[in-house]
């Protein structure tokens, strides 16, 4: 019986090891911002995308969360044309790109300032693979502006793919918007 108490300290602080590791790869809600009523015709709401809502709150994210082989995510459908519902030119580049192209932009944590520019990483979903780029930053951080194109910020979870990612993964066209995903980089 002895022991077992002797014990008990060394297996508290193993507890609050793995508490506490635990803790700091959750991703919570940095802020959140108050909706604005677009101005008529400024919210595009191509491929199904949502305009903000006035006086409705939403959530912001500065992380996304923690990246592994298989990053589970949320693949949502952008265009990345001029015109398009992506709003301006990639941040990547500062180029628009054509839809047929596989290209993607990343939540914020994951876009992570850059770092994963005109990289390509793998995305697995719907028994398919595809192989895309990343060229432009899915903002968890700000948006219901005219620089968002109106639209709320973006959850930070997301993969946000041209139809031509759509395209190979077999998704029909009737399912296109939302697909539950996993990521890597290639």
């Amino acid at each position: 019986m002895k022991s077992f108490f002797s014990k008990g300290p060394i297996l508290a602080i193993l507890l609050l090891t793995v508490f506490l590791v635990s803790e700091a790869q959750q991703c919570r809600p940095s802020g959140r911002i108050r909706g604005k009523k677009p101005p008529p015709g400024q919210c595009n709401q191509e491929d199904d995308s949502d305009c903000c809502k006035a006086g409705k709150m939403y959530p912001t994210y500065t992380c996304s969360p923690p990246t592994s082989g298989n990053t589970q995510a949320y693949l949502t459908l952008n265009s990345f044309e001029a015109g398009g519902d992506g709003g301006g030119p990639s941040e990547c580049d500062g180029q628009y790109h054509n839809d047929n192209n596989p290209v993607v932009a990343l939540s914020t944590g994951w876009y992570n300032g850059g770092s994963r520019c005109l990289k390509n990483i793998r995305i697995n979903g719907n028994g398919q693979s595809v192989v895309a780029m990343v060229v432009d930053e899915c903002d968890s951080t700000e948006g219901c502006d005219a620089d968002h194109d109106f639209q709320p910020p973006c959850p930070n979870n997301i993969v946000d793919a041209s139809k031509a990612v759509w395209e190979a993964l077999g998704v029909s066209k009737d399912n296109w918007g939302g697909l539950d995903i996993t990521w890597s980089d290639a």
